[in-house]
């Protein structure tokens, strides 16, 4: 054992930082001691009062200083100071007083030290309060003056910043950007819609104003910066605070949320406020989930998720890890997307349990072994081929993997007794114009209408595009910006359902737990949203002006409709239990029509693309007969970001 060290005592480093402000306790107590007395003695001390005030007073400062020492005091650093650090300095002040007075008692039983047993008790209360009032005192005094001198002291250029709102989290914003030592901003107050909080002082900071306020505060003040929590405001509001502060001469800026800072991260201790995004202008109210029965669905089952590399499988892979699945199994095909997921979860800890399984859903064989080795208890089928385009041009390939893959991968799980089969659709599959919404609509009937036949629970879930997913418009249309423009739009009255991929990702568990069997889920997408609006977004989100990027108009692209639809006419929407998510009952179908279907379509799949299109309209009544606009090769136009 170190000799320094004694059981259940912490260890203190001796640095010279610790023995200075030792010296400056030391120098404290000695003080507050001898004021003590003063006070004690109606501030006219007699000789014999002073004597015993400096005989005794030696042996105080010590007991104290090695009781503060003890505890940490010394090893506090001032920059920082808290309300708990006021805790523990009445605690330890506390503990001093009551040693003290211990030591007193025992010292007159024993007669030894006369001169010190007459020290009154009320010394020792003085001078517990003295302590308290002096340490925390000097530790206030010298944050406030180090927050509040800064801005005149630095060097470096300081911009002055209003937070949106005065909750819990901006108040820890209001700390973090004030307290943190390269840190270039001064706080000027917060702005919060509670009427409750209006001009009070919240963290020593008044609130101004509502957020509606911010573009007159803005100019009133001089605001460089308005900060904002992730997620505190829906798109909406996000937007209208970013268009008037913008023109008030303010920047918008995002300090990003906790659940932000915990994945993939490892956290320092000052985190900058960043831009605003796309994803802030368009985020929807935060889902709230059913737990519990999520929890149900899949604590210590084993869970297989099909495309586990793509945007959508990886996340619903991170949400069900966090509700300790016995085992998780990754099945991907492509080598480069499973690596990435692997490495990610591999630096988790604990490290999670899973296996990345490299298959093809539409090879049987290797599907059948997988699910008779591993058992899963739910599947997650999100494995398909997406780029409307991409599948105009391979319609074979969308049969093979979208619909003969879902038949294999559904009809496995009945022969298995998977418990439940969750499949994950697109709004395109509603009277589709595209291959590949028609291969989707195919995979939907053929998974609802196995549910009457089997043990099996099958699900589908419904929903329009994920913002930022792989290969979708925003990443396309921020690299256009970056190479300087122009940047492409079909049309100019095209427009998309967007969602965050964490949210349909956990709306897509809450469904499963939800389902019964043979439900059509379709999670609610809220507004449409027109790609062009989207574009401006992007253009002014990069800092450019309206005529310094322009976009271009080219035409609608194969398999391409102006809006999407989430319900055929026929389709009667039902809600649920959670207000996020709806129930489309729709026309029962056999398994013996769909696979006739099925079969007939394998039949042309070596044949042309045009054979292959044609067929399915042939098979399908949907497919084509509810188009907008016919796609053409337009020349493309030119329209400044207005």
């Amino acid at each position: 054992m170190n000799p320094l060290t004694v059981p259940g005592m912490p260890l203190r480093r001796v640095h010279n930082k610790a023995l200075i402000l030792a010296c400056l306790h030391a120098v404290i107590f000695a003080f507050v001691f001898w004021f003590a007395f003063f006070i004690r003695s109606d501030f006219n001390i007699e000789s014999t009062v002073a004597w015993l005030s400096l005989r005794t007073i030696c042996g105080v400062v010590a007991f104290k200083l090695a009781i503060f020492y003890w505890l940490g005091h010394c090893h506090t650093s001032w920059k920082r100071i808290a309300f708990n650090d006021l805790t523990s300095l009445i605690w330890a002040a506390t503990l001093s007083m009551l040693v003290l007075i211990s030591i007193e008692s025992l010292l007159l039983t024993s007669g030894r030290f006369g001169e010190f047993t007459r020290v009154p008790r009320s010394v020792f209360v003085l001078d517990w309060a003295g302590t308290v009032l002096a340490i925390g005192g000097i530790r206030a005094l010298w944050r406030s003056v180090r927050e509040e001198l800064r801005p005149l002291l630095t060097s470096k250029p300081v911009r002055t910043v209003l937070i949106v709102g005065a909750d819990d989290a901006g108040e820890l914003l209001a700390r973090n950007l004030s307290t943190a030592t390269n840190s270039q901003y001064f706080v000027a107050g917060f702005l919060d819609d509670d009427p409750g909080l209006l001009h009070n002082r919240v963290a020593g900071l008044e609130v101004l104003g509502t957020v509606d306020d911010a573009a007159r505060e803005v100019e009133r003040r001089r605001i460089d910066d308005v900060v904002v929590q992730s997620g505190s405001l829906d798109g909406k509001r996000l937007r209208k605070l970013f268009e008037t502060c913008t023109e008030a001469g303010a920047q918008v800026k995002v300090m990003p949320a906790i659940d932000e800072l915990l994945v993939g991260h490892d956290g320092p201790s000052h985190v900058k406020p960043r831009p605003v995004e796309i994803k802030d202008l368009l985020r929807r109210e935060p889902v709230k989930l059913d737990d519990a029965a999520v929890r149900r669905l899949i604590e210590g089952n084993t869970i297989l998720v099909t495309g586990a590399g793509g945007s959508i499988g990886s996340e619903i892979c991170r949400q069900v890890l966090r509700f300790e699945p016995h085992q998780l199994l990754l099945v991907e095909r492509g080598e480069n997307a499973l690596f990435l997921l692997e490495q990610e979860f591999c630096r988790y800890e604990p490290r999670p349990p899973f296996e990345p399984l490299i298959a093809d859903i539409t090879d049987e064989a290797r599907m059948d072994q997988i699910i008779a080795t591993y058992r899963p208890t739910v599947i997650f089928h999100a494995a398909a081929h997406k780029h409307v385009p991409m599948m105009e041009w391979n319609p074979a390939e969308a049969i093979k993997n979208n619909c003969i893959g879902t038949q294999i991968l559904a009809r496995l799980a009945d022969k298995h007794g998977v418990r439940e089969f969750v499949m994950i659709s697109t709004d395109k599959a509603v009277n589709p114009t595209s291959v590949m919404g028609c291969s989707k609509l195919i995979a939907e009937r053929f998974v609802q209408s196995l549910s009457a036949e089997s043990k099996t629970k099958f699900l589908v879930v419904r929903f329009g595009n994920v913002l930022a997913s792989n290969g979708s418009v925003v990443p396309i249309f921020q690299e256009q910006i970056r190479l300087g423009g122009p940047i492409t739009v079909t049309h100019p009255d095209i427009s998309r359902y967007f969602m965050m991929i964490p949210e349909a990702s956990q709306l897509v568990l809450q469904a499963a737990a939800m389902g019964s069997g043979g439900e059509i889920f379709v999670l609610d997408m809220g507004e449409s949203v027109k790609i062009v609006d989207l574009a401006r977004d992007l253009i002014s989100l990069s800092g450019l002006g309206e005529d310094d990027i322009e976009i271009v108009f080219t035409g609608l692209r194969p398999g391409e409709k102006l809006y999407e639809e989430l319900y055929f006419d026929d389709e009667q929407r039902l809600p649920t239990s959670h207000p996020k998510v709806f129930c489309a009952m729709h026309r029962p179908t056999t398994v013996a029509a769909v696979e006739r279907l099925l079969d007939d379509l394998a039949s042309v799949i070596e044949e042309p693309p045009e054979v292959v299109k044609a067929r399915l309209r042939d098979l399908v009544a949907e497919y084509g007969s509810h188009s907008v606009e016919e796609p053409t090769p337009a020349t493309p136009r030119k329209a400044h970001a207005k």
